[in-house]
């Protein structure tokens, strides 16, 4: 079972490009976006923490921090990398998000091809979930990173779950 877990036809492999390509052309503007002027500055451009960079000083405060009422240390520690990368560029942090979005879509039709075996029906679901404007905010806006990071070990754990299981046993 576990060999075939990358084994992907030249048919899904051209839909997952397909799905990578057009969600990036939907989404591509956003690399222009500036902050925002609500959760932003709490989150990067104001935040001396996520301003240092991957530190062990840095790390330890996010695994230890409330701050902005949360205690998310991944998307902490995912701001300090983008930080780290890109400075105070906007784009760089949307571009990161966007990347995460992508993958939560291929990740989705993985998971579904994996549990149904309907190719098409399963490409339909990722694109759909890809291009919905609900995902916008999630996508475009800097310190909804926790959305798409949730998302993503989300789809990793439901994959891993179905890959176990087999489609047999989910019922389909």
């Amino acid at each position: 079972m576990l060999k075939n877990i990358f084994r992907i036809s030249r048919i899904e492999l051209g839909l997952c490009l397909i799905l990578a390509v057009i969600t990036f052309s939907m989404y591509v503007q956003i690399l222009d976006f500036d902050f925002v002027n609500y959760d932003d500055n709490d989150y990067v451009y104001d935040n001396p923490h996520v301003q240092k960079g991957v530190t062990l000083h840095a790390i330890t405060w996010a695994f230890t921090t409330g701050h902005a009422s949360n205690w998310h240390p991944l998307t902490w520690m995912s701001h300090m990398l983008d930080y780290q990368m890109f400075g105070l560029w906007p784009g760089g942090q949307h571009l990161t998000s966007l990347l995460f979005h992508i993958v939560n879509s291929l990740l989705l039709f993985f998971l579904f091809r994996e549990m149904t075996g309907n190719l098409w029906q399963s490409a339909f679901v990722a694109v759909v979930f890809a291009l919905h404007p609900l995902h916008i905010q999630s996508v475009a806006w800097v310190s909804e990173r926790k959305d798409v990071l949730s998302t993503f070990f989300w789809m990793i754990t439901l994959w891993a779950f179905a890959i176990q299981v087999g489609p047999l046993m989910l019922g389909f």
